[in-house]
C-alpha cells in the first residue's frame, strides 16, 4: 500500500518519507543535520511506521544501515548531512559495494541556486562515490522525488547488490509538488536456462572430486535449505565464502570450512584438487581465491561452474566452463529439483573434507592466561543457535571464523571490505531488528574504538548486545606484519588503551574485565543478564597474535631469512 493515493502537494521532505513508507522502509539510522530537516520533520509524522535510531558518527549510521541490509536484504536507510557527514558516512558505503549489500544513503545538500560555487560544505556525490556505489544521483526537482526514490530501491537490489546514494538539495526538500506516489519496488529474479542446468547436471555427473562454493549476497532462509538439500543429495562438499559462514549449517556433515583469510591449509589443497568447482554467489575475488592463487586464473585447472546474480560480473576474470546469470533463490530452486547425479566418489571426497574441517577445529593454545579457543567453546556450548556474532576486522576475528559455527541463516555480521568498526554499529542494528535475539559483537581494541562511542545509542534505545572486546594494546593485525616484513622495528603499531569496562560503564552500561579464561563464564552469564547493553574487555597476552603463531615466532622466522 503507498503512503498516499492522493496527488495533494506536499514538500519535498514529505514525499522522500512517503516514498520510503511505500516501499517498506521501518527502520533508519541517521546523524541528523541542518541540510535535511524538512526529512526529519516529516519523520516525526510518522515516527510510529519508521523507527529512527540517531547515531554519534555517520561511521556508525551507515554501518548499521549496511548491516539493516545484510540481515534483511532489503535496503538499509541512513541519513546524513553534506559535507563532512557524508565523508564520514563513506566507510559504510565502500563497505556496502564491496560486500553486496542494499543500501541507500540520503545525503542533504546545498540549495541548487548556491551550486558550483564551493558553498559551504558542498561536495559532488557523484564524483565522489561514484567509483564506490551502484548509483549516484541528486534529486534537483521536488516532483521527481518518487521517481528516483523508486528508482535508488530497484538498483539497490538488483543484480549485484549494492549501495545507491541520493543528494537531497535544501530547496528541493522545502519545495511542493503535487505528484503520485511510485509503486513498491519488486524483487527482480534471474532463472538459469534449462540448458544450462543440463550442462552443469552433465559436469556434476562425471565430477569425481566435486566442490560446492557459496557465497555472496542475495540469499534468504529457503535459499540457505535448499542448498543444504543440494548437497544432500547430491553428496558434495561446501564451503563458505569468505564471512558468509551463515549460508550453510557449520555443524552438517557436509561442510568443509570457510574459503578464505586463514583458509585451512587442507581445504585450500581440496578445491586446487577439485575437478569441478561450482561457485553460487561469490564474485571470486582477492580475498576468496587467496590472492587468485587457491583458483588458476583466467583459465582454473579445475572445471568452473560459476553462477552470480550480475552478467558483467562473469568472465570478469575467470573463464569458466559454464557461467550462468541467476538469482540465489531462482537458482536454488531449480538445483535443489535435481535428481542425483554424482557418484560414490563425490561422497567419499565430502567426508574427507569434514573430516579436515573437524581436524582444523581442535584446540589451540596460546601464551597467556586467557585462553580463547576456550573462550569460543563455552559460546557454542551456551548461546542459542539463532545468536547472531558481528566483528569488525583484525586478528581477533581469527577465533571467531574459526572456531566458531553459524548454525543459521544470518547469524554472521561481518564486513568483507575488511573495515575495521563494523562490529559495534552492526551489533546494535542487529539488536534493534532482532531485539529478542542474542547479540554478541566482537571487537578488537583498535576497532573498538573506531566506533565505540555507539555504545551511547544501544544504551538510549535499550538495545542490550553483548560486546567482547579483545585487547592487546596493539593494532594486531599490522604489528604482524610488521614483524614478518620489518622484524623488531615496532614503530606506529602500539596502543594505550583506557580501562574498557570503566568506558562502558560510564555511558550507563554494564562492564566487565577478564584476565583469566576462568572468569569469562560468569562475566559473559552477568553480562546477557543485566538488562541493559554490557561490554566484556578480555585482556590477552599480545604474543598471542594468532592460533598458530606468536609475534616472537614471526619475527624469528623473519630474522632467520637470507638478506636479499
Amino acid at each position: 500500500m503507498t503512503a498516499s493515493s492522493t496527488s495533494a502537494p506536499r514538500t519535498g521532505g514529505q514525499l522522500i518519507v512517503d516514498q520510503l513508507l511505500t516501499h517498506g522502509a521501518e527502520l533508519a539510522f541517521c546523524v541528523p543535520g541542518e541540510s535535511y530537516l524538512p526529512v526529519l520533520d516529516a519523520l516525526y509524522t510518522v515516527r510510529d511506521r519508521i523507527r529512527l535510531i540517531t547515531c554519534r558518527h555517520e561511521n556508525g549510521a551507515a554501518n548499521m544501515a549496511e548491516a539493516y541490509g545484510k540481515m534483511t536484504g532489503k535496503p538499509g536507510i541512513c541519513l546524513v548531512t553534506r559535507g563532512p557527514g557524508a565523508t564520514n558516512a563513506s566507510i559504510g558505503v565502500h563497505t556496502a559495494f564491496q560486500d553486496s549489500t542494499p543500501m541507500i544513503l540520503l545525503i542533504g545538500q546545498v540549495g541548487t541556486d548556491f551550486m558550483e560555487r564551493e558553498a559551504f560544505q558542498e561536495i559532488d556525490y557523484r564524483r565522489m562515490f561514484g567509483p564506490m556505489s551502484k548509483w549516484v544521483a541528486q534529486i534537483d526537482r521536488t516532483d521527481r522525488i518518487p521517481e528516483f526514490i523508486a528508482r535508488a530501491y530497484q538498483v539497490a537490489t538488483s543484480g549485484r547488490m549494492g549501495p545507491v546514494v541520493l543528494a537531497l538539495p535544501e530547496d528541493v526538500l522545502s519545495g511542493t509538488a503535487a505528484v503520485p506516489d511510485a509503486r513498491p519496488w519488486q524483487r527482480i529474479e534471474s532463472a538459469p536456462a534449462p540448458e544450462s542446468l543440463q550442462k552443469l547436471s552433465q559436469l556434476l555427473g562425471e565430477a569425481q572430486r566435486p566442490f560446492l562454493l557459496v557465497g555472496g549476497s542475495g540469499w534468504n532462509p529457503a535459499a540457505c535449505d535448499q542448498v543444504r538439500r543440494f548437497a544432500e543429495v547430491q553428496q558434495i562438499a561446501v564451503g563458505c565464502e569468505f564471512r558468509s559462514q551463515d549460508l550453510f549449517d557449520n555443524a552438517h556433515p557436509n561442510y568443509a570450512g570457510d574459503v578464505g583469510i586463514g583458509i585451512n591449509p587442507k581445504l585450500a589443497e581440496r578445491v586446487k584438487a577439485s575437478d569441478l568447482l561450482i561457485v553460487l554467489g561469490a564474485r571470486l575475488g582477492e580475498i576468496t581465491t587467496s590472492g587468485y592463487g587457491l583458483i588458476a586464473g583466467p583459465v582454473p585447472t579445475q572445471r568452473l561452474v560459476h553462477i552470480y546474480p550480475e552478467a558483467e560480473e562473469l568472465g570478469r576474470f575467470y573463464h569458466a566452463d559454464l557461467m550462468i546469470n541467476a538469482t540465489m533463490p531462482a537458482m536454488m530452486t531449480a538445483l535443489a529439483a535435481l535428481p542425483k547425479v554424482t557418484s560414490d566418489a563425490a561422497k567419499s571426497y565430502a567426508v574427507g573434507a569434514n573430516a579436515d574441517y573437524q581436524s582444523w577445529q581442535t584446540r589451540k593454545e596460546i601464551p597467556g592466561t586467557v585462553q580463547m579457543w576456550e573462550v569460543i567453546q563455552h559460546l557454542e556450548r551456551t548461546l542459542p543457535a539463532d545468536a547472531i556474532i558481528t566483528n569488525g576486522a583484525g586478528n581477533y576475528t581469527t577465533w571467531v571464523h574459526r572456531f566458531h559455527r553459524y548454525r543459521g541463516f544470518r547469524t554472521q555480521l561481518a564486513p568483507t571490505s575488511g573495515a575495521m568498526g563494523y562490529g559495534v554499529p552492526a551489533g546494535v542494528a542487529a539488536k534493534a531488528l532482532y531485539p529478542q535475539r542474542t547479540v554478541i559483537s566482537f571487537a578488537g581494541d583498535g576497532c573498538f574504538l573506531m566506533t565505540g562511542q555507539e555504545l551511547a545509542t544501544a544504551v538510549q534505545y535499550q538495545l542490550n548486545l553483548a560486546i567482547v572486546v579483545v585487547n592487546n594494546n596493539m593494532y594486531g593485525t599490522i604489528r604482524m606484519h610488521q614483524e614478518r616484513e620489518f622484524p623488531a622495528r615496532v614503530h606506529g603499531t602500539s596502543l594505550v588503551n583506557p580501562d574498557f569496562a570503566a568506558y562502558a560503564k560510564a555511558f550507563g552500561a554494564h562492564g566487565e574485565v577478564v584476565e583469566t579464561t576462568e572468569q569469562f563464564a560468569p562475566a559473559l552469564e552477568r553480562a546477557l543478564a543485566a538488562g541493559k547493553p554490557a561490554l566484556i574487555e578480555i585482556r590477552i597476552d599480545p604474543e598471542a597474535i594468532t592460533p598458530n603463531a606468536t609475534l616472537q615466532a614471526i619475527r624469528s622466522a623473519a630474522q632467520a631469512k637470507p638478506p636479499m
